[in-house]
């Protein structure tokens, strides 16, 4: 997945250091203390369909345990990740489409011992590894938004029952009887 233009570690730190205090209070250590402008980070780069593990990885932000504290504790944090979480699958459905569409490294060039153009040959494992990436972001963006991307289960219930005879016969049988205590 590639980094969302405009977020480089550079601008994340100058971001900070424009802040109140920076990021950190000590440098080279994570942030603790929920900042909305740190929240605003993660989750414009979790729109941009980066993981939490990914940005997580940076050493200006939180360990993605401070940040799940954090979903637990500030309620419109936790809304607006929600949010972005929804828009992530909005990207990755976009990167199916990128990556469907790429067929740069489906074939190679086959050359003999002597260095000839034998022909192209299909190259199978840059195929096989395209789709395990659409199926990977398919099946995310279907857990992200499952109205939007989810499978749709078609369910028909047909069920017919012939009324006539039957219901005759159990009259029949219950004529006469009553439910006695």
């Amino acid at each position: 997945m590639s980094k969302p233009k405009g977020l480089s570690p550079k601008k994340i730190k100058q971001i900070a250091d424009k802040a109140e205090g920076g990021i950190t209070a000590k440098p080279g250590k994570r942030p603790l203390e929920f900042k909305q402008y740190i929240a605003d980070i993660i989750c414009e780069r979790i729109a941009n369909g980066q993981s939490l593990r990914e940005i997580c990885r940076d050493e200006n932000m939180p360990a993605s345990s401070t940040v799940f504290k954090w979903l637990t504790r500030v309620e419109a944090f936790a809304e607006q990740y929600a949010r972005a979480r929804e828009a992530q699958a909005d990207a990755l459905f976009d990167e199916i489409l990128t990556i469907a569409d790429d067929g740069s490294n489906d074939w190679m060039e086959r050359r003999g011992d002597d260095g000839a153009s034998l022909g192209w040959k299909e190259n199978g494992e840059a195929i096989r590894r395209s789709q395990l990436r659409v199926d990977a972001r398919k099946w995310m963006a279907g857990k992200l938004r499952p109205k939007k991307y989810g499978d749709k289960l078609d369910i028909i219930q047909k069920t017919t029952h012939e009324v006539g005879d039957s219901v005759a016969a159990l009259m029949q049988a219950i004529d006469g009887r009553t439910r006695t205590k």
